[in-house]
């Protein structure tokens, strides 16, 4: 489904002394996402993977490197993989002086979604996250996990092949996060691929079928989470976690 080869994304910087140097963001990463699976992307901050979504997403351009999704490159058929992905961020992103469902409808229109086609798929992803009741509401008065929810249905309004998630449980409660994951795991059996960042490694191990972890933007371990388990002796993914990272 995607397969990196060789990536590697290098920023001009200030350093300490006020000097301009290259950083290294992501250092000759390579690896491969199969069709339907949940793919996790686990570092510390400063990792790199934020940076390696933003390329996988065509946001950021490679310093050198190749992505391929279903073998086609992302320098020759941009926009036909732009149809291909839906994109949750980190960050909120609505518009919010516009309702959930303005927010939804001027997403559809994006994709140039007909009318009928808009209000059908809207009305469905409204109800599959139970946020219907809430559809004239001002996106300001819902809480973090409704917005994260509306986050995640806005991304599938195209009905994208591969969904990016980028921390998409970020400072809410247990109880909402395990809603999330509830929600990953059901469009995952609806045969999403899912690419997915997370600082919560209960939350790798519960979802992704297979795991990298990155330091200082290399590729250091990428496997199933038991087997890395297995493979460096450990009791769970956190465990491995802290022997790689620290």
């Amino acid at each position: 489904m995607i397969e990196v080869k060789n990536l590697c994304k290098i920023f001009k910087h200030k350093n300490h002394l006020g000097e301009v140097t290259d950083k290294i963001a992501v250092d000759n990463l390579s690896f491969k996402v199969k069709r339907g699976e949940i793919f996790g992307l686990l570092g510390k901050n400063g990792a790199g993977k934020t940076t390696t979504i933003r390329m996988l997403t065509l946001q950021t351009q490679p310093t050198s490197g190749e992505i391929l999704f279903d073998g086609f490159s992302i320098n020759e058929d941009s926009i036909s993989i732009k149809k291909m992905i839906g994109v949750v961020p980190q960050h909120i992103n609505f518009d919010q002086d516009l309702t959930v469902g303005e927010n939804m409808e001027l997403h559809a229109r994006l994709y140039h979604l007909n009318k009928a086609e808009r209000q059908q798929r809207i009305s469905d992803l409204l109800d599959y996250v139970e946020l219907s009741n809430v559809v004239n509401d001002g996106v300001r008065q819902l809480s973090g996990g409704m917005k994260r929810r509306l986050l995640i249905i806005r991304a599938l309004i195209h009905r994208p092949q591969i969904l990016f998630l980028d921390e998409p449980t970020v400072a809410l409660d247990p109880q909402v996060r395990r809603r999330i994951w509830k929600l990953i795991e059901q469009l995952k059996l609806k045969g999403v691929t899912i690419v997915l960042t997370t600082h919560y490694i209960e939350e790798a191990e519960q979802l992704c079928d297979r795991t990298a972890f990155l330091k200082s933007g290399k590729l250091i371990a990428f496997d199933k989470p038991a087997n890395l388990c297995r493979i460096y002796n450990k009791q769970n993914l956190e465990e491995v976690f802290i022997e790689l990272i620290n």
